[in-house]
């Protein structure tokens, strides 16, 4: 007994009789597709077999194949080349380290250089720990800071002071500078600051 034939498409084809028809079916929700028959002399597109031109076909498939045996030459020969790549690398490493060269520059470090790095550092570290030792030990810094800062306020109290004396009007921020000129003459004067005389010339003045 000889067995149907079926197609991509899913058409059997009955061998006694010739006949064609795609089997009854049971769909995905559980319906049942009934069979279809196919009428004599219809091909649908997927059971037609497309003509292909030996010749052309291997000239388009030509380089894709390779020589055979190339791949694995190529293959062995990059494996062997890098592996010989990092034996030298590791060498030259050696090499510069015991014979004092810097791996990243490539020149040779001597020891003068290697002292004079130390030297430097050093030099910089005792430099940083002066500067601050002598910023917390010495007081007469901020003393002569503090002094130049309240010489200026002074002075120009005086001066709103002195236009004030000839008359000219001044807004009441500048009238309160004036009013703290003996306030900073106590201030200089506790730092040790001479005062020219001010404090008495004010004191004469309020009497």
């Amino acid at each position: 007994m000889a067995a149907n034939e079926t197609k991509i498409s899913g058409i059997t084809t009955n061998a006694l009789t010739g006949e064609r028809h795609i089997p009854a079916s049971v769909r995905a929700d559980g319906s049942q597709r009934r069979e279809i028959r196919i009428r004599p002399g219809y091909s649908p597109p997927e059971d037609v077999e497309l003509y292909r031109n030996r010749a052309a076909a291997s000239w388009k498939n030509r380089g894709k194949a390779g020589v055979p045996g190339a791949e694995l030459a190529v293959s062995e020969n990059t494996a062997s080349s890098t592996k010989n790549t990092k034996k030298k690398n590791a060498k030259q490493k050696t090499k510069a380290g015991s014979e004092g060269i810097s791996p990243k520059t490539g020149k040779e470090t001597t020891a003068l250089d290697k002292d004079n790095w130390r030297s430097t550092a050093s030099k910089d570290a005792a430099g940083e720990v002066r500067q601050k030792e002598e910023r917390e030990t010495d007081p007469t810094i901020e003393r002569e800071k503090k002094a130049r800062n309240l010489k200026k306020k002074l002075k120009q109290a005086r001066e709103l002071r002195d236009k004030k004396d000839q008359g000219e009007s001044l807004l009441p921020e500048q009238l309160e500078k004036i009013i703290r000129i003996n306030e900073l003459v106590r201030q200089l004067e506790s730092l040790g600051i001479e005062n020219d005389g001010e404090k008495n010339v004010d004191s004469t003045a309020s009497k």
